[in-house]
């Protein structure tokens, strides 16, 4: 490959990074691009994670030899087995060499280069490939992981001008690694409450809106735990607004132990005091065993006054849900009750009967007279 040639694969493949919208799309895309660039017919990306003493598979593309998946679940190795990553990371590198790229084959070491381990040489010729090469990973100064390239058996073995190369691809890597990072930081602080450490109500809207399209497709259950915590101006005004903190900061980790008998539920952070459960999948009466549990240890709390929970779920006769604002206005109408009575248990939308108080409050136009007393719905979900 000439020089043009490779400048090109160089630009393609940090274009293709910079273009992923998750971590696994950068991963793909990075081996994907390394792949082209080197002529593989097969490339890694691995990382390593120094806690757990292993070298961790992301991603495989290319032709996969058998048991190999493209995204693997459990696909590690020991370091112990690949001493370059301690050996020649640590020693070599910090001795003042640089983290270069080398050439393995099946027959043995090739590039000018001395081996590194036999494993590598092992699993050349366990998948049926002629050669490899393995460039180190360094981001934030520190040995991150490695991009792997092989070739089958019978293909030109790959010579020193190409791991030159693949030394400045896992460069290229390495920089599109940290800008995923701080993209998937950003999103991650973009829909978390930094109070509690919940969801906040960005993160409810995009998970809800993508429920109810499941339930429209499937049928899926999808439940709403809508929970106004009692008591936190009175707290704020007598105590401080320090321990009105400390309150929802400890009613956030009551609704999250709640939320985890749940498989897969959502706990969030609305804002001010109002916090919810956002459950797909559980029945409904799982859903509200959950939601008794957060208004009992709500009142063991100490501080506050408890908790007015509603409940809305389509597994519950509530009518047609084709939308998350109805959904949120049923548990919205049915936590309006549960304060308004003073109730320490919640209230369930859809649960009295044929003409349901609740559902038929969420129903009715926000403007109909007899509503003064009820507080206003949030405005997104309003009519």
């Amino acid at each position: 490959m000439g020089e043009d040639s490779r400048l090109t694969a160089v630009v393609a493949l940090a274009q293709s990074m910079a273009a992923a919208q998750n971590a696994r799309e950068a991963w793909k895309a990075a081996a994907t691009g390394a792949r082209r660039a080197l002529g593989g017919s097969f490339a890694a990306l691995s990382v390593w994670e120094r806690e757990l003493g292993r070298l961790r598979v992301l991603v495989n593309v290319g032709e996969l030899a058998e048991g190999e998946e493209e995204f693997p679940e459990n696909e590690s190795y020991p370091v112990h087995q690949f001493a370059e990553i301690t050996e020649f990371l640590h020693e070599r590198w910090a001795g003042g060499g640089e983290p270069d790229a080398w050439v393995e084959t099946a027959e043995g070491t090739a590039a000018g280069r001395p081996g590194y381990c036999h494993q590598r040489v092992a699993a050349l010729r366990r998948r049926g490939r002629g050669c490899c090469v393995v460039a180190p990973i360094v981001l934030h100064g520190r040995a991150w992981g490695e991009l792997y390239v092989a070739r089958p058996v019978g293909a030109p073995v790959f010579g020193r001008s190409d791991a030159d190369f693949a030394t400045v691809l896992a460069a290229v890597v390495a920089a599109g690694i940290a800008q995923t990072e701080r993209l998937e930081e950003a999103r991650r602080l973009a829909y978390t409450d930094a109070l509690t450490g919940l969801a906040n109500r960005r993160a409810v809207d995009a998970r809800l809106d993508e429920a109810i399209e499941r339930h429209r497709r499937d049928g899926a259950v999808v439940s709403l735990v809508v929970c106004d915590l009692n008591g936190l101006k009175r707290v704020n005004d007598t105590l401080g607004h320090a321990v009105g903190d400390r309150l929802l900061e400890r009613f956030g980790t009551v609704l999250s132990l709640c939320g985890a008998t749940l498989p897969g539920a959502l706990a969030a952070r609305l804002g001010g005091d109002e916090f919810c459960l956002l459950a797909v999948g559980p029945p409904a009466d799982e859903v509200v065993k959950a939601a008794d549990q957060v208004c009992r240890r709500a009142v063991e709390l100490g501080l506050g006054d408890g908790v007015a929970c509603g409940v809305a779920s389509t597994g519950d006769p509530i009518g047609p849900v084709h939308s998350a604002r109805r959904l949120f206005r049923l548990a919205d109408a049915a936590q309006y009750r549960a304060k308004a009575q003073r109730l320490d248990h919640p209230v369930v939308a859809g649960r009295e009967g044929p003409d349901d108080p609740v559902v038929r409050l969420a129903d009715e136009p926000m403007g109909e007279a007899g509503h003064g007393e009820r507080r206003r719905f949030r405005g997104r979900h309003a009519p």
